[in-house]
């Protein structure tokens, strides 16, 4: 038997005698004895020649895109049904006889599901493969979603839209981890914009479509529609979409050797001594562990999720600046949130282009050594557009001057959120390669909280303030955050994710 230590510096004493031992990630800290695995029995990735690469990581370009492109498809449906209620509301409160508060709780949970569900499914995609959650969280999401179209009242309503944010969250948690599982980091702004354009084109069409229902049939068919589109969407993943988990491929790929054979085939991340429940145990533990032990998640959680609150406070609010200000019809309110994706693909493309750049040229500066403090340098652009964003577009939309006017700052901002998130999720990435749906979750569950909370006191924060001056307080808290949490993860960066490894 052959003992891991705590410390993945520290060889064990059967690797200083030469013998192979299976590996155990620093994260799922603590003594255990496993087998010992011959070097013949270690299942790695190899392929025959003339034969397609196993790898994901070695796939054609053309497959890649393609498995990108569909998360980035289902992505699309998530974040349509998110801020798509924001025109309905009132219609909604109108037939289901509500309160307007409880009709915005029922917009706002679906957003706490994706704080909760990623916890869970994140870490479950790292023991049975991306794939499976995918489809699981696919049906979940059609099943739930088709209820609140039926919904005869607020509390199953309401229900319904945190059940269907919980099987939405399934595309939340493993989208990025999958794009991480088959590009190399020299990639990682590329695989970004493939991943992401289509997805921000949900927040545009969700609203567009609801308005739309409202104005010419019933807001029940906004749903109708969702679960439709999904129905296709989840379809499209049973048959086309692959597994790009490599320690799940590769255990499957030695469970076939030991079926085939009889031997004890085994993979570096497996052995018969842990358990399917240990493992399991150990990774829905995970995403909690890291977020309390590790600074750097800390601070790039802080930062998001302060991000992401106020970007919801914009989808939440959004419509009623034009219905209620610029008395425009809400099919028009919904047109104009088109600002904001225009403002977010442009941040996502540029900053996904420069992410590449940025990190090729200060690979070849320090002689091909990297590490995740690479990507500091593309929030700086990020932390900028975001406040300059806010104070333009909410003193242009308190004064009432041309529409195009708050549009542009509306996108600048967006442009900016897209911008620094982008670089502040492949710093997670980087930062923890063994574990991107864990970490991923751990940085995003305040994210989604914020997103859940800061729209409930946003009518009080602009109804109290005005627009002008209620935004530039979101700004002045954003440079307040955003500026200190660059410093301190671009100097001591390294030293807080020891601090966290050794906390695990």
């Amino acid at each position: 038997m052959a003992v891991i230590p705590d410390s993945p510096t520290t060889l064990p004493p059967a690797a200083e005698a030469g013998v192979p031992t299976v590996e155990v990630s620093c994260l799922e800290k603590g003594t255990q004895e496993i087998n010992a695995v011959p070097d013949e029995l270690l299942v790695t990735f190899s392929n025959p020649p003339n034969t397609p690469p196993t790898n994901p990581l070695d796939w054609s370009p053309h497959r890649k895109t393609f498995t990108a492109l569909l998360t980035s498809i289902s992505g699309l449906i998530t974040l349509m049904a998110g801020p798509m209620m924001a025109p309905a509301l009132g219609a909604v409160a109108r037939d289901l006889h509500i309160s307007e508060a409880k009709a915005n709780m029922s917009l706002s949970i679906y957003i706490l599901a994706w704080a909760f569900g990623p916890m869970v499914l994140g870490p479950c995609s790292e023991v049975w493969g991306r794939r499976p959650i995918c489809v699981i969280g696919g049906v979940w999401y059609v099943i739930w979603n088709t209820v609140a179209g039926l919904s005869n009242g607020g509390e199953l309503l309401i229900l319904s839209r945190l059940m269907a944010g919980l099987g939405a969250s399934a595309e939340y948690a493993v989208s990025g981890p999958i794009v991480a599982d088959i590009y190399s980091s020299d990639e990682r702004g590329k695989s970004q914009i493939i991943r992401g354009a289509l997805p921000l084109l949900g927040p545009a069409i969700g609203p567009l479509v609801a308005g739309v229902m409202v104005q010419h049939s019933s807001w029940r068919w906004m749903f109708h529609v969702l679960s439709i589109m999904n129905t296709i969407v989840v379809l499209l993943i049973i048959f086309f979409l692959p597994e790009t988990h490599a320690p799940t491929l590769l255990k499957s790929k030695a469970s076939r050797l030991r079926k085939a054979t009889g031997k004890a085939y085994c993979t570096k991340h497996e052995s018969n001594d842990v358990t399917l429940g240990k493992r399991l145990k150990i990774a829905l533990v995970r995403p909690m562990k890291m977020l309390a032990t590790h600074p750097t998640i800390q601070l790039i959680a802080l930062v998001m999720g302060y991000q992401f609150g106020v970007l919801y406070i914009a989808h939440a609010t959004f419509a009623s600046v034009w219905t209620e200000h610029y008395n425009q019809s809400p099919t028009a309110s919904g047109l104009h949130y088109f600002a904001i994706v225009i403002g977010c693909l442009a941040g996502l493309y540029g900053g996904g282009k420069a992410m590449d750049r940025i990190w090729a040229h200060l690979k070849e500066k320090n002689n091909g050594r990297t590490s995740p403090e690479n990507r500091i340098p593309l929030l700086i652009p990020g932390m900028v557009m975001i406040p300059a964003g806010l104070i333009w577009y909410g003193w242009a939309a308190e004064k009432g001057v041309h529409w195009i006017v708050p549009d542009i700052g509306i996108a600048i901002f967006g442009g900016g959120h897209m911008v620094s998130n982008t670089a502040m999720g492949a710093y997670v990435v980087e930062s923890f390669l063994d574990h991107t749906a864990s970490a991923g979750a751990a940085s995003q569950f305040p994210k989604n909280i914020f997103a859940f909370v800061f729209p409930i006191f946003a009518p009080s924060l602009f109804n109290t303030l005005g627009y002008g001056m209620g935004n530039t307080i979101l700004a002045i808290i954003s440079v307040v955050l955003s500026i200190p949490s660059i410093c301190i993860l671009r100097k001591y960066g390294q030293k807080l994710r020891d601090i966290g490894n050794k906390n695990m």
